[in-house]
């Protein structure tokens, strides 16, 4: 029987080892050809374009979040100087309404004890006495106007305003030049008070004994 029939026994095999190698440099060493240069350039121009515009959207997010963050910065700045604002113009507007309150009330009362005073001198009638009654009601009518003038000593000394003291000047504080001179009790010892007032009292203090003394006188002639 024949031998089956094998190709390669007409192949060379060292040619196409050293043959395979050429081809492949050669394939290699080909200079490439226009469409292919303009294939590359146009490539390259397209990412360039795709970074320019990647650049051109991070630059757009870099500024917005500069803005954001300067926003933010002017905020808190903002806040904290005004709620430092707020917190102490409460302090002083809440001390000032407390001293405003304090002095209304104490003005209200002081505006009722001059009324009362007003009220109960107006009420005092001379034409109405009679030569019974003329010491008694005397002694009476100078009572009344002690009092009332007791009243309006106690009121000039709360308020400056009584005797002719501008508010503005009211508000001077102590050792400035004022052309009405503030009058307070603090700092007065127990002597001086005593003696003050001794000086506000003592013309009560003489009608009451002219009227003791005129009830006595009476009660020796039954």
């Amino acid at each position: 029987m024949a031998a089956d029939y094998d190709a390669t026994e007409f192949i060379d095999g060292d040619f196409e080892i050293h043959k395979s190698p050429y081809t492949s440099m050669a394939t290699a060493q080909r200079a490439p050809t226009r469409e292919e240069v303009d294939s590359k350039v146009a490539e390259a121009q397209q990412k360039l374009a795709e970074l320019k515009r990647a650049q051109e959207e991070l630059e757009r997010e870099r500024a917005a979040l500069e803005e954001t963050r300067r926003r933010q910065m002017e905020f808190q700045t903002g806040r904290q100087e005004i709620m430092q604002s707020l917190t102490r113009g409460v302090g002083l507007l809440q001390e000032s309404e407390f001293t405003a309150r304090r002095d209304a009330e104490q003005m209200a009362k002081a505006l009722t004890d001059l009324r009362e005073a007003l009220t109960k001198v107006e009420a005092v009638h001379e034409e109405s006495w009679n030569k019974d009654n003329f010491s008694i009601e005397l002694t009476r009518a100078l009572t009344t106007l002690e009092n009332a003038r007791m009243e309006w000593n106690a009121a000039r000394l709360k308020f400056p305003v009584l005797s002719g003291e501008m508010p503005e000047q009211a508000a001077l504080p102590a050792g400035s030049n004022s052309a009405t001179p503030r009058v307070s009790l603090e700092g007065l010892g127990f002597g001086q008070l005593c003696r003050l007032g001794l000086a506000l009292t003592w013309p009560v203090a003489v009608a009451l004994l002219g009227a003791v003394g005129l009830l006595v006188a009476l009660l020796l002639r039954r």
